[in-house]
Parts: structure tokens; sequence; C-alpha cells
């Protein structure tokens, strides 16, 4: 299992970004998947998540109504479409999914968010 993610970068407030996680090595249209971030000095936390057939989400309430989380069954992606971005959305986020008891994690992506 693993996962290629792209998209992150250096925006400016008010601004937006695209982050899509490629998975490979599991049959990702089975398994809810997710998008955590973690900024320097603090805990990584749950952003956004998205249940197999992309129906249910979750988001963190500091993101609603300015993330939105979709997944392709088909390309075996999950994209993070992020708005209004502020500069407390700076982190590095990471695509996630459990798979057999096991979590996985994306090797990360910088988002940075300053004028």
């Amino acid at each position: 299992v693993h996962f290629v993610e792209s998209g992150g970068g250096l925006v400016q407030p008010g601004g937006s970004l695209r982050l899509s996680c490629e998975a490979f090595g599991f049959p990702f249209s089975t398994y809810g998947m997710s998008w955590f971030r973690q900024a320097p000095g603090q805990e990584r936390e749950m952003v956004a998540q998205v249940a197999v057939d992309g129906s249910a989400s979750y988001y963190l309430h500091s993101v609603e109504g300015r993330f939105t989380i979709s997944r392709d069954n088909l390309r075996n992606t999950v994209d993070l479409w992020m708005n209004r971005l502020r500069p407390e959305d700076t982190a590095t986020y990471y695509c996630k999914t459990v798979h057999l008891g096991k979590a996985y994690w994306g090797q990360g992506i910088q988002v940075t968010v300053s004028p």
C-alpha cells in the first residue's frame, strides 16, 4: 500500500489549492479515505473523510464550507479542494487509509498560506 500526493505549495490568503492522492496496492473503492494535517509543534488532526461511495464526509469544523473532499474510484484518487485559505491552514497534509487493521499514510505534502 502506498500513496502519491501532489498539488501543495505556497498560496496567498484567500487563495485556493487542490491536493490529490493516488492510491496503490489495495482495493481502493472498498475503503474510506481521509486527509489529515500537521502544523509544526501541533498534533496531527483529521481534516476530512470520505466514505467508499463518496456519499458521506467529515470535516474539521474550521474547514467546513471552505474545503471539499472527493474521490474517484476509477482512478483510485482522493482529492482535497481547499478554498479561502487562511494562514492557519499552513501544515503538512497527508492522505490516509486503514487496511487490514493497519494505518497507511502518504508521504505528506506541504501547504503554506502566506502573503
